[in-house]
């Protein structure tokens, strides 16, 4: 349709115009992300109106050899240039043949809902989820509950980097009317609580402000709305429950007003962070080790998939153990979660990140943060439940850090792990000492996660969306063991330049 996109092109130029512009960096492991830029933004954008019809056209391409139906939904995240965005997109995809389903302004779960509702197989969500306003991407899939992998980002990557679209008549667009209130009528009658929680409702001015505070009020809880308005300027705080900035003024909040607790939802409503009615802001692994023994009460011998960034204690919990509950420890990345939670037949998933993913008989698979949240209420309205500080105490005390990450550029971040892993590889098989402990086991399916001895443990991969190298630190022994593995994993860090500062510490 255009022929090969650029990979860089001049602003306010012809070639711009008429042009497609497609960065190959965006096609990330599990979706696609890209600076698209914003008015008075003086970063180069990495696509443009033309280059998203050419990932359009190349997505239906894709679609069509891979055997699938040709149509799909459609829906979009609340940003300045996210409509105009999809509309490029489904031009592209009406140019390969395919029927678009528009389902308008969504949370990403709620286009995976849609999947199932309207019996559409493949879904492509324009949102750049907690990204900072100028960043665009899509999440894709074709099999519900499942988004892209590697491999099917790989060939997309391919078709559309090599201008290999294929037109084909036949495409068309239908604008579906009512699935928002079609999702949240979903959620809703899932529950109704018998004990009225108080809880503090925050969606840092994203999407989920649309949806969150409506579906909590449907199911019972007073709800105190916190940054709920819609602004894609993000005055505030990226919506990130990742972010300490964010989960701070959950807590404020929660404190000033007495709730039961707190809720924060990012951007494109498919993550979940969590603040118990003390203030305290319990990181996403922990809220998932807390339903993971709910769940395994209810359902003895279940299992569970969590990512490699999460807590050491789904391999000791007492409550997990007693009930035959078996976790294995993956890859980071909703996708990858997804998947291998699919392929092992997992009952539920858990993201540090605070993707939380049901399968039946609770949920579809897919992450959903309101339908974390239901749970969250669920689980405190059961008859005797304590408070979710109380749940919290219950737990065994460990010493972690939040996600740190530190700016490494995208064409740098995968080498700069890989040769950490080696050095933190050889060390270990040379019986070196690591943050004042010896090595117990290295998990190398996502980075490296080096576990010692007395169940300290640090991790270091790359993050698949952002050009950033990530690092978490746990110890269930002290804070100074935690210090100690941190420095250690930090120091081989800074053996190579191309890292930089950490956006957060702890």
């Amino acid at each position: 349709m255009f022929g090969k996109p650029a990979d860089r092109l001049e602003r306010n130029s012809v070639a711009f115009e008429t042009m497609p512009l497609v960065k190959p960096s965006g096609f990330r492991e599990y979706d696609a992300r890209w600076w698209f830029g914003y008015p008075g933004s003086d970063v180069e954008p990495e696509i443009n109106l033309p280059g998203l019809q050419a990932l359009g056209l190349g997505l239906g391409t894709l679609m069509r050899r891979m055997g699938k139906p040709p149509e799909i939904v459609t829906g979009h995240d609340f940003r300045s240039y996210s409509q105009s965005v999809k509309q490029a997109l489904t031009l592209g995809l009406i140019t390969a043949g395919i029927r678009v389903h528009d389902i308008g302004l969504a949370l990403s779960p709620m286009a995976y809902f849609a999947q199932f509702a309207l019996g559409v197989p493949s879904v492509a969500m324009v949102t750049a989820s907690h990204n900072e306003n100028g960043w665009t991407g899509v999440k894709m899939g074709v099999e519900p509950p499942l988004t892209f992998g590697v491999n099917e980002m790989s060939a997309l990557r391919d078709i559309v980097l090599s201008g290999a679209g294929e037109p084909v008549p036949g495409g068309a667009y239908v604008a579906v009317s009512g699935m928002r209130q079609r999702y949240l009528d979903d959620l809703a009658g899932r529950i109704t609580l018998e004990r009225r929680l108080k809880v503090v409702a925050a969606c840092g001015n994203g999407t989920a402000g649309a949806f969150a505070p409506e579906l909590l009020e449907r199911i019972g809880c007073e709800v105190v709305p916190l940054d709920v308005e819609l602004d894609h300027g993000f005055p505030r705080y990226n919506p990130n429950p990742e972010d300490m900035r964010m989960l701070h003024a959950i807590r404020d909040e929660v404190l000033r007003t007495g709730a039961d607790l707190g809720f924060g939802f990012d951007g494109d409503g498919d993550r979940c962070g969590v603040v118990d009615d003390t203030g305290r802001e319990i990181f996403a692994d922990k809220i998932g080790l807390m339903i993971a023994r709910d769940i395994a009460v209810q359902h003895p011998g279940s299992r569970f998939v969590v990512d490699v960034k999460s807590t050491g204690l789904f391999k000791e919990d007492p409550l997990l153990r007693e009930n035959r509950a078996a976790t294995e420890y993956w890859k980071t990345g909703h996708s990858h979660i997804k998947r291998r939670m699919s392929e092992t037949g997992a009952i539920a998933a858990f993201e540090k990140s605070g993707h939380f993913f049901f399968g039946e008989p609770i949920g579809r698979g897919y992450d959903d943060g309101l339908m974390t949240a239901i749970t969250v209420c669920r689980m405190l309205d059961r008859e005797g439940a304590p408070s979710l500080s109380r749940l919290y105490d219950e737990l065994p005390v460990t010493y972690g850090t939040p996600t740190m990450s530190a700016h490494c550029d995208d064409g740098e971040k995968y080498d700069v792990v890989s040769a950490v892993s080696r050095q933190v590889g050889d060390a270990a098989r040379n019986g070196e000492m690591i943050g004042g402990g010896s090595v117990r086991e290295l998990i190398t399916v996502n980075g490296i996660r080096i576990v010692l001895d007395d169940g300290t443990w640090g991790l270091v991969r790359a993050s698949s969306n952002k050009p950033e190298i990530v690092v978490v630190v746990e110890s269930p022994v002290s804070g100074e063991r935690r210090r100690a593995m941190f420095d250690a994993v930090d120091m081989v860090l800074r053996r190579h330049p191309q890292v930089g500062p950490y956006n957060q510490t702890f």
